[in-house]
Formats: C-alpha cells, sequence, structure tokens
C-alpha cells in the first residue's frame, strides 16, 4: 500500500472514530502501541530499541495502558498497528505511541523507518516509511491525553546512502524537523529538532533510561515529568543531548501515575512553584470547575428533526436543565460536582432524588466534551 492510501485510510479511520466517541461514554481506558525497530536490513542493526520498547511496555501497562508490543516492525506491520490503534482511542482517557529506531526529516516531513525500508531515494520514504503526521492523528481523539514519545533521533545511516530525486530539492537533514501538534496532543522527542540522540551502551538509550526513571513516579504531572526527562538527559550526556516536547495542553493538569498526595505537590514537580494556600471557597452545595461554568447547548436528533438541549451551570455548583424541540425531556434542576474531569449530577427538582448521572468532561475552547446519560457529545458554549 503506498502512502496515499494509507493516509486516506487513517482519515477514514479517524472520521469513524468520531462518531463512535461522540456516542461512547469515556471509561478511563488508556492504549498504547510501543515498537522498537533495531533489526535494519538494509543498515547496521540498533542495539538498543527492543530493550527500549519491551521495558517501556512493561511501564506502560504497570501504568493502566492496554499495551501493543511490536519488535523490529515492517511497514505493514506498523500500519496495521497504527490503524488499530486509533480505533481504540476513540474515546479513550488516553493513547500513547512509543517509537525507538531510525527515525528522519525529508523535505520538511519526518518520518518513522521500518525494519524493511530501503530508503535508495528521498522520495520512496512516501511507500516504505510512516509518516509522524499519521502517527499524530490516530491519538487525537481521546478523552484527555494523545502522546508520542520518539527515541528515533539517532545519526542515520540511511541519510547518507540516499540519492535525492532532484538537485534543487532540501537535503536529508539530521534527526527529526520541528512540529506544531494541535489539540490535546504532546510529542516528545529525545532530542530537539535539527539533532540526533545517542543509542547508549547500556541497556537502555539515555533518553530511555531517563524515561524509565520518571513515568512511573506518582503525583507529577506530565509536562513537569519530561521536565525531569530533559535534565536526567543532559546530565546524563553532559548537555549534549537535550530532549523537547511539543504541544499546548489545557490547564487541566494530566497525571499518568496518579494524583498527588495531599501537601506533596511541591516537593516532587521539577519547577514547581512553592505551596501556596488555597483560597477558601465558599459554601455551596457541590465543587465546581470554573472552567464549565456557563451555559452548554447540544443538537439531539429526535424523529421530527433535532432538540436543543441546554444546561446552565453556575459559580455556586447548581445547574438548571432544559430542552426545546420535538423529543421531549423533562427540565430539572439540582447540583453538579465537577473537578479533575469527572462530574456528578445531584438533581434537586423534576427528577426522582435517586436519579444518578455523572461522566467525563473536557474543556477545548468554546466546545465541552462530555459524556454521561444527560447527553453524551459535544456541547457548545452559548451565549444564553
Amino acid at each position: 500500500m503506498n502512502r496515499r492510501g494509507f493516509i486516506s485510510g487513517l482519515a477514514v479511520a479517524a472520521a469513524l472514530a468520531g462518531f463512535a466517541s461522540a456516542s461512547a461514554a469515556a471509561d478511563g481506558r488508556r492504549v498504547a502501541l510501543v515498537i522498537g525497530n533495531g533489526a535494519y536490513r538494509s543498515v547496521p542493526a540498533l542495539s538498543n530499541p527492543p530493550n527500549d520498547a519491551g521495558d517501556v511496555a512493561a511501564a506502560l501497562r504497570r501504568l493502566g495502558f492496554t499495551v501493543t508490543l511490536i519488535a523490529n516492525g515492517t511497514f505493514d506491520e506498523m500500519r496495521r498497528g497504527l490503524i488499530a490503534l486509533g480505533r481504540d482511542a476513540a474515546g479513550a482517557e488516553m493513547a500513547a505511541v512509543y517509537f525507538a529506531g531510525h527515525g528522519m526529516e525529508i523535505n520538511g516531513e519526518n518520518w518513522l523507518i521500518p525494519v524493511d525500508a530501503e530508503l535508495k531515494r528521498d522520495t520512496d520514504a512516501a511507500n516504505e516509511a510512516i509518516s509522524l503526521q499519521s502517527v499524530m492523528l490516530q491519538v487525537t481523539d481521546t478523552t484527555s491525553l494523545g502522546l508520542v514519545v520518539l527515541d528515533a533521533c539517532r545519526n542515520n545511516p540511511f541519510a547518507a546512502k540516499m540519492n535525492r530525486a532532484l538537485a534543487t530539492r532540501a537535503a536529508v537533514s539530521g534527526g527529526l524537523g520541528r512540529i506544531e501538534p494541535v489539540g490535546n496532543v504532546l510529542v516528545a522527542y529525545a532530542a530537539r529538532d535539527g539533532t540526533t540522540a545517542l543509542d547508549g551502551d547500556g541497556h537502555n538509550s539515555p533518553f530511555t533510561a531517563a524515561l524509565l526513571r520518571n513515568i512511573e513516579t506518582p503525583g507529577v504531572e506530565v509536562t513537569f515529568m519530561f521536565r525531569n526527562v530533559r535534565d536526567d538527559v543532559m546530565e546524563a550526556t553532559r548537555n549534549a543531548q537535550q530532549p523537547f516536547v511539543y504541544g499546548s495542553l489545557s490547564r487541566k493538569a494530566i497525571y499518568l501515575a496518579g494524583l498527588p498526595s495531599p501537601g506533596s505537590a511541591g516537593t516532587t514537580q521539577a519547577n514547581a512553584m512553592p505551596a501556596v494556600a488555597a483560597p477558601a471557597l465558599p459554601a455551596s452545595p457541590s465543587a465546581i470547575d470554573p472552567a464549565l461554568v456557563g451555559t452548554w447547548e447540544i443538537m439531539v436528533p429526535d424523529g421530527r428533526g433535532q432538540s436543543r438541549w441546554i444546561w446552565r451551570i453556575m459559580a455556586d455548583g447548581s445547574y438548571k436543565f432544559h430542552a426545546e424541540g420535538g423529543r421531549a425531556v423533562q427540565s430539572h434542576e439540582g447540583t453538579v460536582t465537577a473537578a479533575n474531569g469527572r462530574w456528578t449530577l445531584h438533581p434537586l427538582k423534576g427528577l426522582p432524588k435517586d436519579y444518578s448521572d455523572g461522566g467525563s468532561y473536557e474543556i477545548r475552547d468554546t466546545i465541552a466534551v462530555i459524556t454521561g446519560k444527560l447527553g453524551t457529545g459535544y456541547w457548545k458554549r452559548s451565549v444564553e
């Protein structure tokens, strides 16, 4: 299969996954694809990637991820693994891809190299390698985090033997090129764009060794965890290698290995501000995330067209809900608890007192991605 067909297939899979995630409740699932490519057939082998991948897969399983591990993956094996991951990631809390092996930038695009690639010409990458863009696409449809970790910036022998199709084309660069992920996606490079990483003389590469030391530390927010990895790698390589993370997440803290224990947040995170006493919250029936305060609406199809559901959440934790249109949904009001991406509804009027509802939420600018019986889907912030 050529790259054009592969990308088209991924786009269709992502679209279908989007429909699935809008109707399925997020359940805290974590899924991951881990690839370690060392036994290259056309260039000298790398010793550490299979070790790195096996150790990272074990760590992710301990963190609650369902992991698919591919050792020395061919193009077809990597392609199938990514498509399967994209389907599993739809509506999951987190989806991650870890790749160790050869990676390179060719004419402005980044590629991960399967073990069966020959890459005699720069144009062969389209049919023999996996684009980083297609990898990022498969982890975008999560409720919390899409993570791509690449220990793939090693000094690449493919570049030295590759012929360029046209003399005027840009040369193959060292390392991977700079990227700009969108949405809730982080991409971590073992070495910043345009530079190369060390494979290492031990059981793991310097980057993966640092990742393994930090990834299971509880109470460290994910962006701070990668800062700790950066410092460890720079110390181990005497500043010869600087890891770099690309992407911009929302203000919601994300933890891979559990929430911090009370009073410990200021001591476990790199560059953390000194602990400050939190301001007292006003007396209210429930705790509410300020990002969720406001009026939200969603259009729900029914037999006579569409109904408009409106959910108004106040700063004191109370709420009011009503619907407009053909589908009869009872108006109700009560209190709602919302924090750290989870919400629970407590009706006081209009619904039975023993009625329960709740699920996950994530704020994306003017969109709230909410799951639960009230109306799973993409709620838009309303001016009402």
